[in-house]
């Protein structure tokens, strides 16, 4: 039982980080890239949908981001949300096409986005530890329900310690490294 658990909290730890990697990319660092615009959330048809889903994204050059807009009606609406996203882009129509130039990234900015990066950072360590508790609260029912000694309790409460500690450091060096990124370019 005790390696079915360990198991399911690693496996959520790791989508924990895979959202943290989405996150990070959507971080502008000085070239265009479609995965800018992922955090951008457009209330179409009743629903909120990610920009991909009303659009096609696309990248013709190293400054520029375009949103082809499938529904003409919806132009102005994705417009908003991208200006509303607080990603630092200006967003121009032309029809059914939707243009941002990247402006070069300011000192300042980039001190913004690294502390954008951070809040990423401690948003994912949060959820780590409520993933932690989460397991923490099982052994507690294991122990409760006399599957489990408390010595057991002892050692696996240890195991998933350790676990999620060695996912909160993965998470540090994830934000170090895109911390530098962010810096530099």
């Amino acid at each position: 039982m005790d390696k079915l658990l360990k198991q399911e909290l690693t496996e959520k730890m790791d989508k924990t980080i895979a959202v943290l990697d989405k996150e990070l990319k959507g971080l502008r660092t000085g070239r265009a890239s479609v995965n800018l615009l992922d955090p951008v959330v457009i209330e179409a048809y009743g629903s909120k949908m990610p920009i991909s889903q009303v659009g096609t994204v696309s990248t013709p050059d190293a400054k520029t981001i375009s949103v082809q807009v499938w529904d003409k009606s919806m132009v102005k609406t994705v417009e908003k949300a991208i200006a509303d996203a607080n990603l630092g882009l200006n967003p121009s129509s032309d029809g059914q096409l939707i243009r941002m130039s990247l402006p070069i990234i300011s000192q300042e900015r980039r001190k913004e986005l690294v502390k954008l990066a951070h809040k990423y950072g401690e948003n994912t360590k949060v959820a780590m530890r409520n993933i932690r508790r989460d397991g923490m609260d099982i052994l507690k029912k294991m122990e409760k329900d006399h599957n489990l000694s408390k010595d057991e309790h002892h050692d696996h409460s240890e195991e998933i310690q350790k676990l999620t500690d060695d996912f909160i450091s993965k998470v540090d060096v994830v934000i170090k490294s895109r911390e530098e990124e962010i810096l530099t370019i």
